[in-house]
């Protein structure tokens, strides 16, 4: 006796359909897609055969999975949510190989959106209803339009940077919820001649800087880091216009609005930092605690989170 639930309009083929699934009518699966357990396939589903699909996923009604889909555990799929696996399609000519697209753990895709071939959806990102997917979406974004852009991280809770300036030669830090970065109010002076604003390495900066770069004509719907670092420390200013910095501990995650040249962030190491929100005339103005170093990058998330379990 089969240890799922299909309704007796449901057409399953498969054999590799995991245990507590369910299967409503008129959905067909089949025979070589693997189906996990305790998943939600709601009426009108088509899954094709070179589909592998995790466990608790729920897959709402009108929605076709084609060959070369993969999906990981706990994701949501909304109603009429289209994929696709063949960039220029013509009838009767069929590519050597469909295009891969993976839907990581826990993302949330809205009714309606398209997802092009190819790509990669993000753990625990959110893809909005009515969005095209053009772009790889990163772990956590917040993807909404056509083309998509990213708006904004899951629960990143934006901190205002509405706080009073520090006036004459005083320094403010203000705490955060991310371990061990901190805000930084540097010294603004002003008098008839114009402004100014000052740091000093190793007082109100916490580290000694070895490097500095810039950051700048940025497109609005781009977004930079992305990364984080296993012994450098950062202090982003944004010197001219505004960006936002989305700043990730892996338990806890913030968005901090820099919108003035005396207003910095320091990201410690072992915090996954993101920049994204750039005005355009945006330049962004990156002290680093150490030479540029390709090893001491982490560039995956999925990473980032296992070394940072790691340390717990």
């Amino acid at each position: 006796m089969a240890d799922h639930f299909a309704h007796e309009k449901a057409l399953c083929e498969s054999v590799n359909i995991g245990k507590g699934t369910r299967v409503w009518a008129f959905a067909h699966i089949l025979p070589k897609a693997v189906i996990g357990a305790d998943c939600n396939i709601c009426d009108g589903v088509f899954i094709e055969n070179d589909v592998v699909v995790g466990d608790r996923v729920t897959i709402k009604c009108g929605v076709q999975l084609w060959d070369g889909l993969r999906v990981e555990d706990d994701v949501f799929i909304g109603p009429n949510a289209t994929f696709t696996n063949d960039r220029f399609p013509r009838s009767k000519v069929f590519p050597e190989k469909f295009a891969q697209t993976i839907v990581r753990k826990g993302a949330s895709i809205g009714a309606n959106a398209t997802i092009l071939p190819g790509l990669e959806i993000g753990a625990g990102a959110m893809v909005g209803a009515g969005a095209v997917i053009t772009r790889s979406v990163p772990p956590n974004a917040i993807a909404v339009g056509n083309p998509a852009r990213i708006v904004g991280y899951v629960d990143s809770n934006e901190v205002s940077s509405d706080t009073p300036t520090a006036k004459g030669a005083a320094s403010k830090v203000t705490s955060s919820a991310v371990r061990g970065v901190t805000l930084h109010e540097l010294p603004h002076i002003e008098d008839m001649r114009g402004s100014l604003s000052v740091g000093e390495f190793e007082r109100s900066i916490p580290f000694a800087a070895k490097r500095y770069f810039l950051v700048f004509d940025v497109p609005s719907r781009e977004i930079r880091g992305e990364h984080a670092h296993r012994t450098c420390h950062q202090f982003l200013i944004c010197v001219r216009g505004s960006c936002t910095v989305v700043a990730d501990d892996g338990t806890q995650r913030r968005e901090y609005l820099l919108d003035r040249p005396n207003l910095g962030i320091h990201l410690p190491p072992m915090v996954w930092g993101i920049q994204y929100k750039y005005s355009s005339d945006a330049v962004l103005l990156v002290f680093a605690s150490d030479y540029y170093d390709a090893a001491d990058y982490i560039r995956n998330h999925d990473e980032f989170m296992q070394l940072v379990a790691g340390k717990r």
